[in-house]
């Protein structure tokens, strides 16, 4: 039987497909992009039959159907590597929760530690001449979720770019138990146009580079304000390797600021492990073999990072305390993203020669009532991850400046961060650092 014989035999519709999920199972939807979209309606339309179905996603770009139920966190948890807007909605709905790991290990988690999930169901491309499906812009640790599962179902989309990569971007019809066709268009990750605070932390973290570095990049209006940036600057030579894939990296690359010539590997490509943006990005990424997606276990391994000279992380944060410990997953309790990669790229970072990372922010966020608050803190509030050590914290960026706290005593760290806080709210910090016990007669910011 040959691949295409073996494809019409596993072919099959999404409401025959989910027939196989049981109450109590384990399923897997995959990564951002590629969470699926005929299946999980199919899986939704059984919901009322079926009772703590636990499922794993990570990024979701929208709401699942299963979120939409009525009752739902009665028949369907949702358990998130990751968290997103809509993520977010599915827990004060009481049906999302966090699973805190770095993104790195993933992989190795699902093949060592993970008993076997009963399903994995995700979005792939149309399948080649030799039975392969692409994983399109959500290789991350998809492999690792196929090898891990009792039964495989693939939902195929001709719209998923096909991402062409180093390794484990593809699955095999082999290893595939059904089959489901669906056109459903790319949903786009659209950033927020950038403001003049993310133009000003842009700028003093572009201050920074030379051209010729290795970038990775986060999502968001102020990433897309560093990539804009550097397409209008006269730097060049730029390199890629990120987990995630936005615009930013599309801006840079048509501006002919990014040729990955000094990358000591992967020389000349782009190296990503999933992408999400507008639909520019997946169009661009679409069969280029200037980009190279890779699994998440490769891409953020810190010895991958640390072997790329010059490298430049630039993430984002939520709140940075005096010491200088930061938090870009949570506010107290409330869960807003996920540790992700961070904690690697920093690392790596420090470990490249010549490399530096960025934690960026503004300096204020203005909450729900209109009420304004600094995100330079005294000290994370209870129950505030800590997403970055301060031992690990290199520079810090407001768009009052930029500060390298790496060496620097506790009362250094203070006056450091207090002079990249917003001025109304300095007083107060300097106040809060002299009860803390880190603020010095002759300090000053």
């Amino acid at each position: 039987m040959n691949v295409y014989e073996e494809y019409q035999k596993k072919l099959t519709t999404p409401q025959q497909a989910v027939q196989c999920i049981q109450s109590g199972d384990w399923v897997d939807y995959g990564v951002c992009a590629g969470h699926p979209v005929a299946l999980d309606r199919a899986l939704a339309q059984r919901g009322a039959e079926l009772h703590d179905v636990k499922i794993r996603g990570m990024n979701a770009l929208w709401l699942p159907e299963i979120a939409k139920i009525p009752d739902a966190a009665q028949h369907f948890c949702w358990n998130s590597w990751a968290m997103m807007g809509d993520e977010r909605k599915m827990q004060k709905l009481g049906m999302c929760y966090y699973a805190p790991l770095r993104y790195s290990e993933l992989p190795r988690f699902y093949r060592e530690n993970l008993e076997p999930n009963a399903v994995a169901m995700f979005r792939v491309t149309p399948m080649d001449e030799h039975g392969n499906f692409n994983f399109g812009p959500s290789c991350s640790h998809m492999a690792a979720v196929v090898e891990n599962s009792r039964r495989v179902i693939v939902e195929v989309n001709p719209n998923l770019p096909r991402c062409l990569g180093g390794h484990e971007e593809c699955v095999n019809i082999r290893d595939v138990d059904f089959i489901v066709e669906d056109d459903s268009p790319m949903v786009e990750l659209l950033a927020k146009p950038s403001t003049a605070v993310d133009e000003a932390v842009a700028a003093h973290v572009v201050s920074h580079l030379r051209g010729g570095e290795c970038l990775q990049l986060g999502i968001g209006a102020m990433p897309n304000a560093v990539g804009t940036l550097i397409a209008q600057s006269d730097l060049k030579d730029f390199g890629v390797n990120s987990e995630m894939y936005v615009d930013a990296f599309v801006d840079m690359s048509l501006a002919g600021k990014i040729t990955g010539k000094y990358k000591n590997i992967d020389k000349g490509r782009q190296v990503y492990s999933f992408a999400a943006g507008s639909q520019r990005v997946y169009d661009f990424l679409n069969d280029n073999r200037e980009c190279m997606t890779a699994p998440i276990d490769y891409v953020n391994d810190i010895r991958t990072i640390a072997a790329i000279d010059n490298f430049a992380s630039i993430c984002g944060a939520v709140e940075v305390d005096l010491y200088g410990q930061v938090s870009a997953e949570s506010s107290g309790f409330r869960q807003i993203s996920g540790a992700g990669g961070q904690q690697d790229f920093v690392l790596g970072a420090y470990l490249s020669r010549g490399g530096k990372s960025f934690i960026c922010c503004s300096s204020t966020y203005v909450d729900k009532n209109g009420t304004s608050h600094s995100r330079i803190v005294p000290s994370l509030a209870q129950g505030t991850a800590v997403t970055e050590a301060r031992p690990n914290t290199m520079y810090v960026v407001t768009e009052y400046g930029a500060v390298n706290l790496k060496g620097m005593t506790t009362w250094q760290r203070a006056e450091a961060l207090i002079g990249i806080a917003n001025p109304i709210f300095r007083d107060k910090l300097i106040a809060q650092a002299e009860k803390q016990g880190i603020w010095r007669a002759f300090s000053k910011y």
